[in-house]
């Protein structure tokens, strides 16, 4: 796990936000933007593709990178520590604590939602977010469904479960997916399958890159995994995450969010950041993920000829 970056103390931080004259903060234009995100691989990469698209725009920007895990980064945001980094919109559940609002479960609701809510509560604004769902899923080894059947969403599975398919599927999955009702339990309630103890490698700890490993390997006959939906070895080892048309899970779409204040002083950041958001398909940072992850390249290469092809920089 990477080094956390040292940062001011979280109530220095807010009594300096509370404290300071109104002209600091239209003074934002003025000054370098400070682009943070969490620890994981994938939120790095988003944090240096902002960084490098308001680059490329001529701002000045200051990273903190990789400054924590979601409960010090958006403190930090909300500090005015930081000034814009990547969130995902399901995260606003636990935020507002709504999280039997079925509107988390829709992509546009969510969104909706987390960016009404955010801008009335604490000035945050949330900008135009990727279509690619981090979220629970499970994916399949593309050689799984049965000859001439299609195995593309959890309503095929539930389908196929129903026929001599049930004795060919298996998956890996951790104890906390197989038990958490969020998971393994929601997406077979959501779709009417119930898969047995023949049916499940349970694998201790919760690392995807085992499980998905054990169905690349075909370990013990398993040909499914536990995975979240943009992990970047999902396109690595052949695998396709199966949709989740009647959102039995909550929708984690990744978006930049901006203290309002830097909104203010740069009304353009929306326009500029969108069409690198929208080209944040499932499959396309599942392969941005895995330059990183499985071919050992650098986040910030990999956001640089990602950008390039969008003519950014």
């Amino acid at each position: 796990m990477p080094t956390m970056l040292p940062r001011r103390p979280l109530l220095a931080g807010l009594a300096l936000a509370a404290l300071a004259p109104r002209w600091a903060f239209a003074q934002g234009a003025a000054r370098p933007i400070t682009v943070s995100s969490k620890l994981d691989t994938e939120s790095a990469l988003l944090g240096e593709m902002i960084a490098q698209t308001l680059e490329a725009r001529r701002l000045s920007v200051t990273r903190r990178l990789q400054l924590g895990p979601t409960r010090i980064t958006r403190a930090a945001l909300l500090a005015g520590e930081i000034d814009i980094y990547p969130e995902y919109t399901g995260n606003g559940a636990f935020f507002f604590n709504q999280e039997q609002d079925p509107a988390w479960r829709d992509p546009a609701k969510a969104y909706e939602k987390v960016k009404a809510l955010d801008a009335e509560r604490n000035k945050v604004i949330w900008l135009s977010p990727a279509s690619a769902n981090n979220t629970w899923a499970i994916a399949v080894r593309k050689d799984t469904a049965p000859k001439g059947e299609t195995l593309t969403s959890l309503e095929d599975l539930a389908r196929l479960l129903k026929t001599g398919f049930r004795s060919q599927f298996k998956l890996a999955a951790s104890a906390e997916f197989v038990e958490s009702p969020a998971a393994l339990p929601a997406f077979q309630q959501t779709y009417d399958f119930k898969l047995e103890p023949s049916n499940l490698l349970v694998l201790a700890g919760g690392d995807t890159a085992v499980t998905m490993r054990a169905a690349a390997e075909k370990m013990n006959g398993v040909n499914a995994a536990m995975v979240y939906g943009t992990d970047g070895a999902i396109a690595a080892l052949d695998l396709q995450v199966l949709a989740d048309p009647k959102g039995a899970q909550m929708v984690y779409q990744p978006a930049p969010t901006v203290r309002g204040p830097i909104a203010e002083a740069h009304p353009q950041l929306g326009e500029w950041l969108k069409p690198v958001f929208d080209s944040l398909t499932l499959s396309g940072l599942q392969q941005l993920n895995a330059k990183i992850v499985v071919e050992g390249q650098n986040n910030k290469d990999v956001a640089k000829t990602h950008l390039r092809g969008l003519g950014i920089g």
